[in-house]
């Protein structure tokens, strides 16, 4: 049975993720059963879904980061298969436009944040600000920031706080954030790199850019694990979820969604003794 709490780096913890499993026992025992699982699981978060928008008093937002081909396309598709159109959204995050770099960090995501009774689904998102940026510090000194350098610890110790109290504030005003950091091996994303040439369905998915970001693994490892050690809190956590194993991923991601939004503690809203007269005169026109 899968347990969220498995997953969540707890506020104030020091994250090692080569402490931290990328592949665990499966909840499932067959395709058949993991098609099972996910439909029930896909079907919860549907009427979920439909009681966030009736309630009309939280926004969700759902943040996915990963090491490239960790499968963060997949778990969105999969895992919001059964959400209303209408009652969700998604936005990718690519390199900031040049609009986009004359703004702070935040603005360009701060743009896309989903209404109340909304899911909105971050795929990268401001996270790349103190992840990607990081780890090429070209890009930092292409933002113009003054007095900024990229060797100063400070300035990531500065955008940690900026994004704490960003999502402090957007808890307070009812957006619940759930963050996802896809855990993939190395030897996991070559073997899936590998399949995307071997396979012409797939060759659009691959770049050369995607091997030279390999080259930064070790990188990218340490600002990840500074990055979920400093942003996650009790209001707003980081799970770290096992990546090896898609299917198994997209199981524990929809799981935790489904806790969560049971959690919230959500009721349709009760008709006012005025509304109820409302209806039954209606109800009397219709014959």
């Amino acid at each position: 049975m899968i347990q969220p709490q498995d997953y969540c780096v707890r506020e104030g913890d020091r994250v090692k993720l080569n402490k931290w499993a990328t592949e665990v026992a499966p909840a499932y025992s067959s395709k058949e059963q993991y098609n099972e699982l996910l439909a029930e699981h896909v079907e919860q978060l549907s009427s979920l879904q439909e009681l966030v928008y009736a309630s009309n008093r939280h926004a969700i937002l759902l943040i996915f980061q990963a090491m490239d081909a960790a499968g963060k396309d997949g778990v969105i598709k999969h895992v919001m298969s059964g959400v209303n159109p209408q009652g969700c959204q998604v936005f990718s995050y690519k390199h900031p436009s040049p609009a986009e770099l004359q703004h702070d960090f935040l603005w360009r995501t701060t743009r896309d944040l989903p209404e109340r009774g909304r899911i909105g689904i971050f795929n990268r998102s401001y996270y790349e600000e103190v992840l990607i940026v990081r780890v090429h510090p070209n890009i930092l000194r292409g933002e113009g920031l003054p007095g900024h350098s990229s060797r100063q610890p400070a300035v990531w110790k500065h955008r940690y706080r900026s994004i704490l109290d960003f999502e402090r504030h957007l808890h307070a005003n009812g957006t619940r954030i759930l963050k996802f950091f896809l855990h993939l091996s190395k030897g996991e994303q070559r073997k899936r790199f590998l399949q995307r040439i071997d396979d012409p369905q797939k060759n659009w998915k691959f770049s050369m850019a995607d091997i030279e970001e390999r080259k930064y693994w070790k990188q990218y490892v340490k600002a990840y694990e500074d990055c979920l050690s400093a942003t996650s809190t009790a209001h707003s956590p980081w799970y770290v979820v096992p990546a090896d194993d898609k299917r198994n991923a997209r199981l524990i991601v929809s799981r935790i969604i489904v806790d969560t939004l049971k959690g919230l503690n959500m009721s349709y809203p009760v008709a006012t003794a005025q509304r109820r007269r409302e209806l039954l005169a209606i109800r009397k026109r219709l014959g």
